[in-house]
């Protein structure tokens, strides 16, 4: 069994597909897996002990990049071919790569426009991300389980730069940053959670343009790397933190692959929910929610933004001492 896995992005997405190559591993041991991904993400990818070979796509190599690809991959000779990604992109892949047997995750197309437009849910609740990219893999006579963490793999490189910034290991990872402004758990309230525990070490991690965290430099207790990191060594500050408190966004998924106890805060999007009982999710059941496919709005509720404003600090303070307390 020699098997293509495609999926470009997201970086949550693409995260939590990483569970696909162990999965299909529990049941053929001795598969040859290869992953395609976009380049700028490939290095989630790339230490991951199952998988043989992880092929990159540049977005501007255009149509030209994709056909050399394709060439490349047609020269392979797959048996298996899974788009879990189901893109234009994937779909040419998929269709020009040769092998006897091809899949692709479905988009629920119908569903989603139900669920967006009437709020009318037929998914299989709870909604679950791992499960949606590995339960279409049943087709192959693989029943659905998911595999235990860890499964991000990060390189030694990555875990001494995340050393050389946090000397530490007693600390709360905290990620106040999204893709959008309503998946963003308001910053006043992640201030009013770090004075409410001066006990803890709070390490910030955010991207280059997140100037907004600067904010909680004001407290003696923060620790604020914001675009101090890459991906990976994010994700390796993470593994060796006690916890992680953190928006709807990619590396919550780093934390939950790592298997760490994670608090997530999860707001107007319907799809980037996590799959393991060590993340702990905090919402509201709202008529509103979700509000569109991303969380990018706009917010249909004359409380604006209140599916995560209704959070309050103390309420995340008391799940995250008593997650600390069990540890």
């Amino acid at each position: 069994m020699k098997v293509l896995i495609i999926r470009f992005s997201s970086i949550g997405d693409l995260t939590q597909a990483l569970s696909i190559p162990s999965f299909i591993k529990s049941y053929v041991p001795d598969a040859e897996i290869h992953f395609v991904t976009r380049s700028d993400l490939s290095a989630i990818v790339k230490n991951h002990p199952m998988v043989h070979k992880t092929w990159s796509l540049d977005r501007k190599d255009g149509l030209k990049g994709l056909l050399k690809l394709i060439k490349e991959l047609q020269s392979q000779n797959f048996t298996h071919v899974y788009d879990a990604h189901n893109n234009l992109r994937s779909f040419f892949i998929r269709t020009f790569v040769n092998a006897k047997f091809k899949l692709v995750r479905p988009m629920m197309r119908f569903k989603r426009f139900l669920l967006l437009q009437f709020h009318i849910n037929l998914f299989e609740k709870p909604f679950s991300g791992q499960r949606d990219l590995i339960k279409p893999l049943e087709k192959w006579n693989m029943k659905y389980t998911l595999p235990p963490a860890p499964q991000l793999f990060l390189g030694s490189e990555h875990k001494q730069a995340a050393a050389d910034l946090i000397d530490s290991k007693n600390y709360v990872t905290l990620v106040p940053s999204a893709a959008y402004d309503l998946k963003k758990w308001p910053l006043e309230y992640w201030d009013e959670l770090i004075k409410k525990n001066q006990h803890l070490t709070f390490v910030v991690l955010a991207g280059k343009d997140d100037h907004f965290t600067e904010k909680l430099n004001n407290n003696k207790n923060v620790i604020n790397c914001t675009g101090k990191t890459d991906l990976l060594t994010s994700a390796a500050i993470i593994e060796n933190a006690k916890l992680t408190i953190t928006n709807d966004t990619g590396l919550l998924h780093f934390s939950e692959q790592l298997g760490k106890p994670t608090i997530a805060l999860m707001g107007p999007a319907p799809f980037g929910f996590p799959s393991r009982s060590s993340t702990h999710i905090l919402e509201r059941n709202l008529k509103c929610r979700p509000c569109s496919k991303h969380g990018q709005g706009p917010c249909t509720n004359p409380n604006f933004q209140e599916c995560l404003r209704s959070i309050t600090s103390s309420e995340v303070s008391i799940k995250m001492t008593q997650l600390l307390e069990n540890l």
